[in-house]
This record gives C-alpha cells, sequence and structure tokens, in this order.
C-alpha cells in the first residue's frame, strides 16, 4: 500500500515539476499560460516536492505567498499520510 501511495506521489510530482517548467517557459513568450489552480491542485493532491523543486529551481510563483502556503500544506498531508502508512504498517 505504501508503495502504491509513493509511486502515485512520484507521479504527480513529476507532473507537478513539468506544469510548473511550462508555465514559466509560456510566462517568458508572453503564450497562453496554465491556469494557477491547475498549478495549485497538482501540488496540493500528491505533487507538492515537485511544484516545491519546480518553484525553486525555475523562480516560478515565488512571490505569491499562496502558492507556498498550498504546497507546503500539501507536503506535510503528504507526509503525514506515508509515517501514518508506515507506522500502521501498509
Amino acid at each position: 500500500m505504501i508503495e502504491t501511495v509513493l509511486i502515485v506521489f512520484a507521479a504527480l510530482s513529476v507532473i507537478a515539476f513539468f506544469l510548473y517548467a511550462s508555465d514559466k517557459r509560456k510566462a517568458k513568450k508572453k503564450r497562453w499560460r496554465i491556469p494557477e489552480r491547475i498549478l495549485l491542485g497538482v501540488g496540493f493532491i500528491g505533487g507538492a516536492v515537485g511544484a516545491l523543486l519546480a518553484m525553486n529551481l525555475f523562480r516560478h510563483k515565488t512571490k505569491h505567498w499562496y502558492f507556498w502556503a498550498v504546497n507546503l500544506v500539501g507536503l506535510l498531508w503528504q507526509a503525514a499520510l506515508l509515517v501514518f502508512l508506515y507506522v500502521k504498517g501498509f
């Protein structure tokens, strides 16, 4: 069970990373952007690690406090779920 959750979180983190990278590239070219709710949603539901890495690496959305807040809360609940599953032996 914990392995499945780790795989899902890893996949969502990769997706979040590439979404942030793509949005940064589109912002530089003044093209259509990925909606903020998509970026925030993917980070919160399981891709917080990838979202936070991309935010720092690409310096994208780092001035928006709510991106930090949502991704950090997402990271906290994702880590808590993994700890819970580990402790319960799933």
